[in-house]
């Protein structure tokens, strides 16, 4: 990790060897997709999450290499599957976000102690802003934490060729590789130098070794005295990799990780030194001997201050700003134009470059709501006449959008809403708990909270929201879909059998398109003691009409139509007023609910007297 001049390229990974390469216009996930098919990658798993989901769903219709892949029910699951595969000599590639990182941390922090033989590459990608998320965390404290070696792309092109090298990084090292791209990473466009497809194949097998493999805690010990005693080794090696570089070109310094050095290098003049951090661990060292003789540095990084604490406590005397005084946000996400901001700031540029985006006048606001003729909708809707005044845990999926509908109180983390409710259940409160959990993020980490409320006596009802698919995150197939990620047919997990294991006595099933019915299962459950479950079972409304699911469409008969507001307050987008009158539009997917609920009588199928 030597100080270098400017320009030179960073390190490609080994597996593309004299590859013929080619240059496309690619998303982030596209290009770190396609980058595992030219390291050669055997295995990969992982379980959906934005804004990492396209590389699983890229790689599992590509025909350029055979390889195993399969969406897994959870991170935790995902990350044991690809560890084994590692375990037995192939690359595995596994992905994730960053709160998916919390469900895999349990396996993450034994497997430095075990390392690898093939390859193992865990992506986890961060949501700064949490454009998509109930948080903003940063994996490089997984990291530290774990003693594994991280890389952390500023560019998509980077992303790419990281993703190469971090397969042939892990076999050097025997170790998983963390690597670690951003939303702005993932979901940016950018030109790419791709190569071929990785022809190598390799044949899985178990090395028996319990001393290894088996952490007991006779075996651990020496285990985790021996990942200590790797980390020189693993700051040696990367620094060879020249993923981290610095350029002394002046008294001052700027030293950026991630996608804020691709911002601060558009920006930055050339009296600046610059100090680009790509790769942890860091030399010490070297970043000694490059912060050494400026008089004072600035540093720029997303999430939380990590090379700024490095940075401060190599720093002496020298003024060190960023996150930690305030110069850079500690909350959100980086722009050209915040940046800039900053770096006009502290006088290194003269002025910011460019004024952030201003959002129009007069345009009004338009929150996220559930699609025309969702299942959800309806079965909130259901909930709201049988349970008047109830606490609404809820979870992570589509449904949280209920939230706008009065029936989320609670959204914290998947699978928590039978673990909230019951814990609302015991703490005393006197109404009645009625939580929600999509059919996916049941299966994730639902079942445990369901089987513990049964346990220990709790009374509640819980309303799993079964639309077939893991719709949030782009529909991704799951256990009770029908079909595996490779698209091999497969017989739907029961819902209902699972909940019956779990020694819940009151099990219905229901269609929330049948709105009267639905109430009255509703009824029966309020009726009952202990924990019920009621199943709302329906495809997704995108998901139907992409298999060619037709069920027409539904008018108002202006003539009928008494203005009374009904169906505009059940909040389908399809549903508008025109002329003083209620009106549906082309969005209609023909669910006919909001005829079920019209008290005059004046909607139908459209062309219908």
């Amino acid at each position: 990790m030597n100080e270098e001049s400017e320009g030179e390229s960073l390190p490609r990974g080994e597996a593309t060897g004299d590859s013929l390469m080619t240059k496309r216009y690619l998303l982030g996930n596209e290009a770190i997709a396609h980058a595992a098919i030219e390291a050669s990658a055997d295995f990969v798993s992982g379980y959906p999450g934005t804004p990492s989901s396209e590389v699983i769903d890229i790689l599992r219709v590509q025909n350029e290499r055979p390889l195993y892949v399969e969406w897994s029910v959870n991170e935790k699951v995902a990350f044991e599957n690809a560890l084994a595969a590692a375990w037995c000599g192939l690359r595995a590639l596994v992905t994730m976000k960053h709160v998916g990182m919390n469900v895999a941390a349990d396996p993450l922090m034994t497997s430095g102690y075990t390392g690898v033989t093939g390859g193992f590459v865990i992506m986890c990608a961060d949501d700064p802003f949490a454009h998509s998320s109930q948080n903003e965390q940063d994996t490089r404290f997984y990291a530290r934490f774990a003693h594994l070696p991280c890389l952390d792309p500023a560019t998509v092109q980077e992303a790419h060729d990281m993703v190469i090298d971090a397969f042939a990084l892990s076999e050097e090292l025997g170790l998983p590789v963390i690597f670690r791209p951003t939303t702005r990473i993932c979901h940016s466009r950018s030109d790419v130098t791709i190569g071929e497809a990785g022809t190598e194949t390799r044949k899985g097998e178990f090395p028996r070794d319990p001393k290894r493999f088996v952490l007991i805690p006779g075996h651990a010990r020496p285990l985790h005295k021996a990942l200590n005693e790797k980390q020189p080794r693993v700051t040696r090696v990367l620094a060879d990799r020249g993923y981290n570089r610095f350029t002394r070109r002046g008294e001052r310094a700027v030293i950026a990780g991630g996608i804020g050095t691709t911002y601060v290098q558009e920006l930055l003049p050339d009296g600046v030194s610059l100090g680009k951090i790509g790769a942890y661990p860091v030399d010490w060292e070297a970043l000694r001997g490059f912060v050494s003789g400026h008089r004072e540095i600035l540093v720029v990084e997303e999430g939380e201050p990590i090379i700024e604490e490095l940075v401060r406590q190599v720093s002496g005397d020298i003024p060190v700003s960023g996150k930690i005084d305030g110069t850079v946000p500690s909350e959100g996400e980086l722009s050209l134009a915040s940046v800039s901001a900053i770096l006009a700031a502290k006088g290194y540029i003269p002025k910011p470059s460019g004024a952030p985006p201003v959002p129009a006048q007069n345009v009004p606001m338009r929150p996220p709501i559930m699609c025309a003729g969702c299942m959800h909708r309806p079965t909130f809707f259901a909930m709201k006449k049988v349970w008047r005044d109830a606490v609404y845990p809820s979870d992570i999926g589509c449904y949280t959008l209920g939230l706008q509908l009065g029936v989320v109180d609670t959204t914290i983390c998947m699978g928590s809403a039978p673990s909230l409710g019951s814990g609302i259940f015991h703490a005393g409160d006197p109404r009645e708990v009625v939580c929600t959990i999509g059919d996916s993020t049941f299966l994730h980490s639902g079942i445990p909270g369901l089987l513990n409320a049964v346990y220990n006596g709790a009374e509640m009802t819980l309303v799993i929201l079964d639309n077939r698919t893991t719709a949030m995150t782009g529909h991704q197939p799951n256990p009770v879909s029908g079909t595996t990620a490779g698209g091999e047919v497969k017989a739907p997990v029961s819902l209902e059998a699972i909940c019956r294991a779990c020694g819940v006595s009151f099990v219905e099933t229901v269609s929330p398109y049948d709105l009267p019915s639905t109430i009255e299962v509703m009824k029966a459950a309020k009726a009952q003691k202990g924990v019920k479950v009621v199943i709302a079972k329906q495809p997704c409304v995108i998901t139907a009409r992409r298999a060619g699911v037709k069920r027409g469409s539904y008018a108002v008969d202006r003539d009928a139509c008494t203005v009374c507001g009904t169906c505009i307050r059940f909040g389908c987008p399809a549903i508008e007023m025109v002329e003083d009158r209620a009106a549906i539009n082309e969005l209609c997917s023909g669910c006919g609910v909001c005829a079920q609920i019209c008290p005059s009588g004046a909607i139908g199928p459209e062309g219908k007297p």
